[in-house]
């Protein structure tokens, strides 16, 4: 049989949302580990088994790809709400989380950065706050939820990073009432007022004594 009567090879299919998949797989392992500055553009490429110029093509650059493997990392469900708070300090307290152990070394590893410092605040402020912002009660609620946010970061950095032995040994549990009540206090805004330099109420709109 000459080549010309040989039967045509099948033509490989590019499967666009495959491609994007592995890049991002390879990409959340190598900022992971090794943070924005270790991670290099051809070398996640390599991992995933494509060429290094998809990345360009499908995220834009290597900002565009840590910004989207930062929005997936920073993905929660956790939220800080009235209603969700005894199960949100549970999970804090007690729950094992790989996913947000992951996620505090991305962040970590990455913070030095300046830009992709700035590329995960907004993430948070994007995602994550925004939504648990619009979810609670009350008035200052973005500046509430961001105190939610640095309470359940710091004690995940706490519990996953640092190993803290009060949060990781078995009396972790009986922390979770404490951690339930500063909580609500956080998401209801109640007690300010007890409290000595508290906010107390905001003055009606257009009635400001210092602005008289």
């Amino acid at each position: 049989m000459s080549s010309s009567e040989r039967p045509a090879e099948p033509v490989r299919r590019r499967d666009s949302a495959a491609t994007k998949a592995a890049i991002l797989a390879a990409a959340q392992e190598a900022f992971t580990e090794h943070g924005y500055d270790g991670a290099g553009t051809r070398d996640i490429a390599r991992a995933a088994g494509v060429d290094a110029r998809l990345i360009g093509r499908y995220f834009g650059s290597k900002e565009g790809l840590f910004a989207q493997v930062v929005d997936i990392a920073y993905e929660k469900s956790l939220m800080m709400t009235p209603e969700e708070n005894a199960h949100a300090a549970r999970v804090l307290l007690t729950a094992p989380d790989q996913r947000a152990e992951r996620g505090l070394l991305l962040t970590l590893r990455s913070a030095a950065n300046p830009r992709a410092a700035e590329i995960m605040r907004r993430s948070i402020e994007r995602n994550y706050q925004r939504r648990l912002g619009e979810a609670l009660p009350g008035e200052d609620t973005v500046e509430r939820a961001a105190l939610l946010v640095a309470f359940c970061s710091g004690i995940l950095m706490s519990r996953f990073i640092l190993r803290n032995s009060a949060l990781t040994g078995p009396d972790a549990e009986r922390l979770v009432p404490l951690l339930r009540a500063a909580l609500d206090t956080v998401a209801t805004a109640s007690g300010v007022d007890d409290v000595p330099g508290g906010a107390g109420p905001r003055p009606p709109a257009g009635n400001d004594p210092a602005g008289q």
